[in-house]
């Protein structure tokens, strides 16, 4: 059974409807957008602020830590100076971890109930033990006798719940049977699900987050192809945890979401960054709005299947051809995707020679360059660029005619446009790429590499790259055409690349700003790259070539596809935060930026800290009021360092284990 309708149309999973006070989720309601407090929730004051400067900016439902009884107490009073204020429309939710007893508190004065099945009433030691199903079975009715009783009061309340799993924070009962694994998060939420339907409860929802977007898509994919065998239709609530702040923190955030979006899951979003909360909302807001923009196109009824031969439940990078492009890139399934930069013409070229020599660009190099060609007397104009390979855009009426006299470097790429119509064009531009020693690039749908097959099988697939610069009309998204485009290859047999090409054409087009680019670009080619599609990349939405390349670092690192730089994984601020995340995040960043291949996470309390930071090299942990904690893995190695030595001490651990080298000169 798959997880979604369609994977190359956005057709929108069916729910039920579930209230939060009088806000609908799911079923016809829009993606509704939510944030969080960062303040104290015992100052009243401060956190009744922050929820109306939140209500004030967009936030449909606003989410405030309950870490203990004495914090879901000030609930009530929030709950009425929230609403005395003219904001009683906007549902609260308490944000509980370990204490069911801040539970049925705080289910007393606000509309919805989060808690964490890794550690509500579980503890987490990462202890390896050995549970026998009868083991298994006991630890089962002791989390029954733990979360009846909210259950219970909430529907009696009229209250929403939320399951919300976190990928660090998985209990060691979990852990021991299924592992750090999606399915180890999906097994988690749906013991408590089962839990809350025994008593007839089906005002939940649900989600699964992670800092990592890939394992994040694909635990709420197996939640939702789970639930669907036991005909459940909750509601999803989509987030990517601890995604950092920036640049960074806006591009892992859409990979996730939007990806799940595209596929027609999620019915609401927070976008954790590690900033202010009011600047989630814009992001949210920018990725739901696409999302809804996707909802509008009719569905059409055509013969293409509604799924492909990727495992979405499990990374698998798709066997390719290795390709030489120029003297110093390979593409092919054990390289990183090569990333490319579009000229607006070859006049261009010189100022672009220069400006891509800077030493700043070391650890991301352009190592492609496209090259609009719209005439043979251009091609006397090429200039070779040093460590780039060429991509030659030809226009239409450019013929292998025009080109059989050129001295064209060997490596370039040959970009053209071909129709179902053209097979004895594309097999004189074959003939040419062979006999010049060059590559060629077939823009065309999926369907015209079906119509072409005849032809593509007697030349081969050893000098071709495949990819789009539209959506296929028979799609809702490009992220889907790329997917028809790697299925059509698999069937013909085909193993060339793909090249991932973010274009005008294949946006979904809300805005013209450079958020609206950057979600357009995190999801096509972080989605596609969580399929494990993709050997080449370029983001041609953004005109400035610099400011291109960057961005296409970014969303690769992003979509742990290659990595360039400090891997940063920082929780967004609540109110159990210890420390100042955004100027810590910042101060660290600028301090250890530079360490390409280092995964460091900073966390600003032990609740998702150490659990979620599993995965990262270092970590910077809040231990108690002005106190860090620093980890090495898992490993806690130093405790409640006084804060202003924390950052040398931090330092002095890099080095230590051999992961620090300075700076680079300016």
């Amino acid at each position: 059974m798959s997880y979604c309708a369609s994977r190359f149309r956005t057709i929108r999973r069916q729910t039920h409807e579930v209230l939060i006070g009088r806000v609908g989720v799911g079923g016809a309601n829009p993606v509704r957008i939510q944030s969080m407090t960062t303040s104290d929730t015992q100052d009243v004051a401060a956190t009744v602020r922050q929820c109306i400067a939140l209500a004030e900016v967009g936030c449909e439902i606003v989410r405030i830590t309950a870490p203990n009884v004495a914090a879901a107490q000030c609930l009530k009073p929030i709950r009425a100076q929230f609403s005395a204020a003219g904001f009683s429309h906007i549902p609260l939710v308490a944000d509980i971890h370990f204490l069911p007893s801040a539970a049925m508190e705080a289910v007393e004065h606000v509309e919805k109930i989060r808690v964490n099945p890794g550690n509500y009433a579980d503890k987490k030691k990462f202890a390896v033990l050995e549970y026998s199903d009868a083991d298994y079975e006991r630890e089962l009715q002791r989390l029954h006798d733990s979360f009846s009783p909210l259950v219970k009061r909430a529907k009696t309340l009229g209250r929403a719940i939320r399951i919300g799993t976190n990928h660090g924070s998985l209990s060691d009962r979990i852990m021991n049977r299924y592992g750090d694994t999606p399915l180890g998060m999906v097994e988690s939420a749906l013991e408590f699900l089962r839990i809350a339907e025994s008593h007839g409860f089906k005002q939940t929802i649900l989600s699964m987050k992670a800092s990592n977007p890939k394992v994040m898509i694909q635990a709420y994919r197996l939640l939702v192809q789970r639930m669907a065998r036991e005909g459940m239709h909750y509601p999803l609530h989509l987030g990517v945890t601890e995604a950092g702040d920036g640049e960074d923190g806006r591009i892992k955030g859409a990979i996730g979401i939007g990806t799940l979006l595209y596929d027609g899951l999620g019915d609401t979003i927070r976008v954790s960054l590690t900033e202010d909360s009011v600047y989630e909302i814009p992001v949210a807001q920018a990725i739901a709005a696409k999302a809804h923009a996707l909802w509008q196109i009719p569905n059409r009824k055509s013969q293409i299947p509604n799924s492909d031969s990727i495992d979405p439940y499990h990374f698998l990078r798709r066997e390719t051809n290795l390709l030489h492009l120029g003297a110093r890139v390979t593409i092919g399934p054990e390289h990183p995707p090569a990333v490319l930069v579009r000229l607006p013409s070859v006049a261009a070229l010189p100022a672009a020679n220069q400006s891509f020599r800077s030493a700043r660009l070391a650890d991301t190099p352009v190592e492609g360059v496209i090259v609009p060609i719209i005439s043979t007397a251009e091609l006397g104009a090429l200039r070779d660029l040093p460590g780039a390979f060429t991509v030659l855009e030809l226009a239409a009426n450019l013929s292998t005619t025009d080109l059989a006299e050129s001295a064209l470097p060997s490596g370039t790429v040959l970009l053209r446009e071909f129709a179902a119509a053209e097979p004895d064009t594309l097999a004189a531009f074959i003939r040419l790429v062979r006999e010049k020693n060059l590559k060629l690039a077939l823009n065309c749908p999926p369907s015209t590499v079906t119509a072409l097959g005849e032809t593509l099988h007697e030349w081969g697939d050893e000098r071709l790259i495949f990819t789009l610069s539209a959506t296929p009309e028979d799609c809702s998204h490009a992220l889907g055409g790329y997917r028809r485009l790697a299925e059509a290859l698999r069937t013909i047999g085909f193993r060339a690349p793909i090249w991932i090409r973010n274009t005008v054409a294949t946006a979904v087009t809300t805005r013209t700003d450079f958020l609206s680019r950057l979600i357009d670009a995190a999801v096509l080619t972080g989605g596609l790259l969580g399929d494990g599609v993709g050997d080449l990349v370029s983001i041609e939405t953004e005109a400035d070539p610099l400011r291109s390349l960057k961005l296409a670092y970014n969303v690769l690192q992003g979509a742990g596809a290659r990595t360039t730089k400090t891997e940063f994984v920082a929780c967004p601020s609540c109110g159990r935060t210890l420390f100042d995340l955004q100027t810590t995040t910042q101060r660290i960043r600028a301090k250890t930026g530079h360490l390409k291949g280092v995964k460091l996470a900073i966390m600003g309390c032990i609740v998702n800290g150490p659990g979620e930071m599993a995965d990262a090299d270092f970590g910077y942990v809040g231990g108690a009021p002005g106190k860090i904690n620093l980890y090495v893995g898992k490993q806690c190695v130093q405790y409640n360092i006084p804060q202003a030595e924390a950052d040398d001490r931090l330092i002095a651990l890099l080095k230590e284990h051999g992961r620090w080298f300075e700076p680079p000169a300016e």
